[in-house]
């Protein structure tokens, strides 16, 4: 009996949960986007904030994205990768390189975490333009400062596994949640990102080949993918960008 993946998040942005949501894709696995279904078939919102609200049968998630396969609810985007990642064939089967995937998926998360805070660097109860003078200083620290760092970071990661892949012989589930950052970081820092990427050709050829991955372009042209925007984790904001 095949299991029933059921992702839980917010239905009108990618946000966290498009990094599980590109490795069932690209697996070509069934995944059931609850929030995004119908209410009478189930689905909405309502039917994931009952799980948040701990209507679920083990600990409640402490947010979005988390999911649900039998008996089994997972919170965390990080988490629920590392739960995936083997049963998608996301990861290889030793013990180091899930680990070593894993590690590099809370880097991620890290890096996620602090492009968010460009644009609500003092609450995210806050509307930005609540907090646009903080928000300018702290994009421009984090393009000069962070951004360079992650990129770096990761390129370096990436040099040392051969290039290609950053686990394994095969694409895993970091390949494609850093092609989701890189392509997040060119919608909401352009100009940024057109000098960054001149010092990361791995990870810009690394990005390039995901795109054209059969079924990753079959979900980048669906209606699936949704639309980058202005409230969702990657915001293009001109003021906060480099200049050109």
């Amino acid at each position: 009996m095949k299991a029933r993946y059921e992702l839980y998040y917010w239905p009108s942005i990618q946000g966290r949960g498009e990094f599980v949501r590109l490795a069932f894709e690209e697996a070509g696995v069934s995944y059931v986007d609850v929030a995004r279904l119908p209410v009478k078939q189930g689905g909405g919102v309502r039917a994931m904030m009952k799980l948040l609200e701990g209507a679920g049968p083990t600990l409640a998630p402490f947010a979005p994205p988390f999911l649900k396969v039998g008996d089994v609810l997972l919170g965390h985007t990080a988490n629920i990768l590392l739960y995936l990642g083997p049963r998608l064939g996301l990861v290889p089967d030793d013990e180091a390189s899930r680990l070593s995937a894993h590690q590099l998926q809370l880097s991620v998360t890290d890096f996620v975490a602090e492009i968010h805070d460009t644009h609500h660097p003092i609450a995210s109860s806050l509307y930005y333009e609540d907090q646009r003078s903080a928000a300018k200083k702290r994009a421009a620290l984090f393009r000069k400062e962070r951004l360079p760092k992650f990129l770096g970071y990761f390129e370096q990661a990436l040099a040392r596994s051969g290039g290609a892949h950053f686990v394994g012989a095969s694409i895993s589930y970091v390949d494609l949640s850093i092609f989701q950052v890189i392509e997040g970081l060119r919608y909401a820092f352009p100009n940024a990102m057109a000098r960054a990427e001149r010092h990361t050709p791995r990870l810009t050829e690394l990005a390039g080949a995901v795109a054209t991955r059969p079924r990753i372009a079959a979900y980048l042209a669906s209606r699936r993918r949704l639309p980058w925007s202005e409230e969702d984790i990657f915001r293009h904001y001109p003021e906060l960008d480099a200049k050109r």
